[in-house]
């Protein structure tokens, strides 16, 4: 009887370790999903070629303090930012959509408050100066049924010197001219980088200016890539559908 009272003891042991090893992994990565890191990934084409449909991200919630927003379901335990730090022009950043403060939504900080910001002809001005826009290489992908495609790039430079590439097939599209937005105190313009392929601070109705609370981190870096063709249990996809070169790349 002794021996069976204290092997059951040593079992109940064994499984109240498991559970406290359980516990303490949840509380530390909540921890680290609420403080430091959170992952994303992105389901469609809005940032080409910046982040590819099928990127997996980590975004850094430190890097512009913290509001509600950056807590899960989004409590309402406190208004503006804790430790907050001002986005710069050309972060990437994810925020909640001021349309309806809970879909996460990615895109590029184009325009600071106070800016004036417009499109002519697909060009972006800000503040009455034409930010420069020089034609490179094309964008090639494939597409779902290994159709190659190719899309115009350019290379756009912005007042601070941040370098990026963006895609616009179509310089006179539906959002390539337009008025002038003036973007008002403490708020941001985002556009996506895929230019004809983007709903951002362009479209009033939808977006529009994006108040600093809203703010959820800046993307840092993309750890894990694949293309729509790609299955978790079907690993004979793995070898043509992953992006391997795109693992721990960071974004620019």
């Amino acid at each position: 009887m002794a021996v069976e009272s204290s092997t059951k003891k040593t079992r109940q042991g064994g499984l109240m370790d498991t559970v406290k090893v359980v516990i303490h992994a949840l509380i530390l990565a909540m921890i680290v999903r609420v403080f430091l890191y959170q992952p994303f990934n992105i389901p469609s084409g809005s940032m080409k070629e910046t982040l590819l449909i099928g990127d997996y991200l980590f975004v850094s919630k430190f890097s512009y303090g913290y509001s509600k927003y950056s807590m899960p379901l989004s409590p309402n335990l406190f208004s503006g930012r804790i430790w907050s730090a001002e986005p710069q022009r050309g972060d990437v950043a994810v925020f909640k959509l001021p349309t309806d403060n809970s879909t996460d939504y990615i895109k590029r900080v184009i325009g600071l408050p106070g800016d004036e910001i417009q499109m002519r002809q697909g060009v972006v001005y800000i503040n009455g100066n034409p930010v420069p826009k020089k034609r490179i290489d094309d964008h090639v992908a494939t597409d779902y049924y290994g159709n190659r495609v190719r899309i115009p790039r350019y290379e756009e430079t912005l007042p601070n010197g941040v370098k990026f590439a963006v895609l616009d097939r179509n310089p006179n599209g539906t959002f390539d001219n337009t008025n002038v937005y003036r973007v008002p105190e403490g708020h941001y313009f985002m556009m996506g980088d895929n230019r004809d392929n983007s709903t951002d601070s362009r479209v009033l109705s939808q977006v529009g200016y994006v108040p600093l609370e809203n703010f959820v981190g800046r993307a840092e870096i993309v750890f894990f890539s694949a293309t729509e063709r790609w299955s978790l249990l079907k690993f004979w996809t793995w070898p043509g559908a992953i992006r391997w070169p795109r693992f721990f790349s960071s974004i620019d």
